[in-house]
């Protein structure tokens, strides 16, 4: 009972950082119903413009946040001005394959801008598991867990409650109107992507806390697609449930299936999970049904 607890736990603590990393996901699309499929490559640029602050500009770790921060927010800018002004009306598979050419350009860039630069994020942590009642709790996932609960906190609020983050659910709702009531549109579009961009640094350096940096953690972006679609691609609750339920379910299979298969069977039994929901609930769990006269 005492392993089952502690993979539990393991689990759900990576699903509190899965949540932050798919929020990047769903604010882009909540907004402008946008899919970014350059997730994981934010992630892995936002995490790398920290380990260079740190590594080659020898910044303290809260000033190589701020940089990289800016830095991604003068990306979602340029990307802003020269492509997303020019996706107005544009088929959604046109936008699709611009988020895949993003993506592999940033892996590109961050390949060669970034080859001398030592991708580990160094932070002092307790070395020693904290057990709780017998439950191994692992200090890392602990805090990077916190830290991420923290910012998902701060973005939904500022969705809720900010004019901004309502005219943002304005343009979800209907874009023209919105434009009709005097929102402009592309200005909180490119915000919408300095919003993820900013997400993406604090989901890089958690993610490198507890797994590790390098252009190869671009992969963490394919596990954020079951999650956004479990929870539904609009709905943030949604989103850090399904982010808990892919978490916990990872965890268990890890502990329990890799033993006698030999390894993969959290990525198999989210893919599984994923399946199921589409046949079912093709919206997701918490996600809106649209419906359309034909």
């Amino acid at each position: 009972m005492l392993y089952f607890l502690s993979i539990a736990v393991s689990g759900l603590l990576s699903g509190a950082i899965y949540a932050l990393i798919a929020l990047a996901f769903v604010v882009v699309y909540k907004s402008s119903r946008m899919i970014n499929f350059a997730v994981g490559e934010w992630v892995v640029f936002g995490s790398l413009l920290v380990a260079a602050g740190l590594h080659i500009l020898e910044l303290g770790l809260g000033l190589s946040i701020v940089l990289a921060e800016i830095g991604m927010i003068a990306l979602a800018g340029a990307f802003g001005h020269l492509v997303l002004r020019h996706l107005a009306g544009r088929p959604l598979i046109s936008i699709i394959m611009i988020t895949l050419g993003l993506g592999a350009l940033m892996r590109g860039v961050a390949a060669i801008a970034f080859q001398r630069v030592p991708s580990a994020i160094p932070l002092e942590l307790p070395s020693e598991p904290l057990i709780v009642r017998g439950v191994i709790v692992p200090p890392d996932k602990l805090i990077a867990a916190g830290v991420a609960a923290v910012c998902i906190a701060i973005v939904s609020w500022f969705y809720r409650v900010s004019r901004t983050g309502l005219a943002l659910r304005a343009i979800a709702d209907d874009h023209v109107v919105a434009m009709a009531l005097g929102i402009n549109d592309q200005r909180h579009f490119t915000l919408t992507w300095a919003i993820a961009g900013m997400i993406a640094v604090i989901a890089g350096v958690l993610w490198t806390l507890i797994a590790g940096g390098g252009v190869g953690a671009v992969l963490v972006g394919l596990k954020i697609f079951p999650i956004v679609i479990i929870g539904g691609l609009d709905s943030i609750p949604g989103t850090i449930i399904g982010a808990m339920i892919i978490g916990l379910l990872e965890s268990l299979s890890a502990g329990y299936l890799d033993p006698l298969i030999g390894g993969g069977s959290g990525t198999v039994t989210s893919c599984l999970v994923l399946m199921a929901v589409l046949f079912l609930r093709p919206q997701g769990l918490f996600g809106n049904a649209y419906a359309g006269r034909v």
